[in-house]
């Protein structure tokens, strides 16, 4: 109880202002992955598995969103985008709401000191090592589909191993903090959406 307060706590404090990832050389193989992984293809199919799924999730996840998008349609094209990139990665995308809250608390245009760009703090060089000179870090698909490869690639590299793959993310391999910060938050999104698929499975009254 104890560490989920203070986990609790952690996430909801400011942001990492992170997101500064380490340049290392790629081998070809993994950057030719990499480079077909974030070819900017268009969202044309949801990754829910219903309609009714999507109803439910963007329920569950939207008003914890308001301050940020006021404007609903907004607000849900935010969230069917982290939804899509994150379950074509292979990661939760209640996890990656949980590191964008931590890397840019929901700000579209966040620059870190760093100079890691967008909503999951991306760093530039990532462009001209996997992407096109005409991928803007700032536009919403791109960052996100850009974030997820990149923290796909480190989950890889790491075995699986969510802890050490965030460390890595955020240029903090081997120090707790950020891990932390990010599973506190991931925790809070899907306490949401647990409280809303039990309600939706209530009987009617």
């Amino acid at each position: 109880m104890k560490r989920l307060l203070l986990l609790t706590l952690l996430a909801t404090a400011l942001p990492a202002g992170a997101g500064e990832q380490v340049r290392v050389p790629l081998s070809a193989s993994v950057r030719a992955v990499l480079q077909h992984s974030v070819a900017d293809m268009p969202l044309n199919r949801s990754a829910f598995a219903s309609k009714g799924d999507e109803i439910a999730w963007l329920n569950a996840m939207s008003p914890r969103l308001e301050k940020r998008f006021p404007d609903r349609a907004t607000r849900e094209e935010f969230l069917n985008a982290v939804h899509y990139e994150a379950v074509r990665a292979g990661l939760d995308p209640e996890m990656v709401l949980g590191l964008i809250q931590v890397e840019s608390g929901f700000k579209k245009y966040a620059v870190s000191s760093a100079g890691a760009r967008g909503f999951m703090q991306v760093m530039p060089f990532w462009v001209s090592d996997i992407g096109a000179v005409d991928h803007n870090l700032f536009y919403l698909r791109t960052n996100l589909r850009y974030g997820c490869t990149i923290l796909r690639h480190y989950l890889d590299i790491e075995r699986g191993d969510l802890f050490r793959a965030l460390g890595r993310y955020n240029g903090s391999l081997g120090r707790a903090e950020y891990p932390n910060m990010v599973y506190g938050a991931w925790q809070q999104w899907r306490t949401a959406a647990s409280r809303t698929v039990s309600l939706a499975r209530q009987p009617n009254s």
